[in-house]
């Protein structure tokens, strides 16, 4: 039966996803992508996931808005927005494996250094912010992949858990919001026969974040830490595999 049939596995995947992603703030379209593409076309794929991932967002950010570091939102999280949107407009032009591996190696050497507790902290300044949201938006938006980068980069400004998510949460808001009526306008007949996918989809990643956002005052910060490191560690490997495959 294929993918697309079987919705159960896309609820049950997507409920994983929400989860992980309420965790560590970015997840969704990780999680979620490699398993649509094995019924559909990657444009489609995108556009479908795109509705899911908003309302997860949406409902992270509600739960954690007021946890938003809002220096590092006003500077990172608008620039890493604006960035990834300029990144994405351009990944048809300027994308390639090169760069899926080079963002895979930059993500392996987040994670790992997290791992290892050998992290090489930013300072928490206006220019490193603007920077950092410039450049990780811009070559999340190339390659694909926002969330991931997204998170590595604020990983280096030291911030809390609950802190890190509400910011991250808060930049793919934007995302979002700019988005979605461009893939309605490009893929408005693809996303209404796809409809019981993004809904099961919706359902789910929404049941993950209700589960996973009370998790993040429990978890301690150096587990916390260790635990995104990894997740960044095998996104890095899965885009290396992907990239050159």
């Amino acid at each position: 039966m294929a993918v697309f049939e079987s919705l159960w596995v896309v609820g049950a995947a997507s409920v994983l996803a929400g989860a992980v992603a309420a965790v560590s703030g970015f997840g969704i379209g990780s999680l979620l992508t490699p398993l649509l593409l094995l019924s559909m076309p990657i444009a489609d794929a995108v556009a479908i996931l795109a509705l899911p991932h908003a309302v997860a967002t949406t409902i992270r950010w509600l739960r954690l808005r007021a946890d938003v570091d809002r220096p590092t939102f006003r500077q990172f999280g608008i620039a890493s927005a604006v960035g990834g949107l300029v990144g994405a407009a351009l990944q048809a032009t300027l994308g390639s494996p090169v760069l899926t591996i080079v963002l895979a190696s930059l993500l392996v050497t987040a994670g790992t250094t997290e791992l290892a507790n050998r992290r090489v902290p930013l300072p928490r300044t206006p220019t490193w912010r603007l920077l950092g949201g410039v450049l990780s938006g811009v070559f999340g938006g190339l390659v694909g992949n926002q969330g991931g980068i997204r998170a590595a980069a604020l990983l280096g400004f030291q911030l809390p858990p609950r802190q890190l998510v509400a910011t991250a949460t808060a930049a793919a808001l934007l995302v979002d919001a700019a988005r979605l009526p461009i893939y309605f306008a490009s893929a408005g007949d693809v996303i209404v026969a796809a409809a019981p996918l993004w809904l099961t989809s919706a359902v789910g990643v929404t049941i993950g974040t209700f589960l996973g956002v009370p998790a993040l005052s429990h978890i301690p910060e150096t587990t916390y830490r260790r635990l995104v490191g990894g997740l960044l560690a095998v996104l890095g490997v899965a885009l290396f595999a992907a990239a050159v495959t």
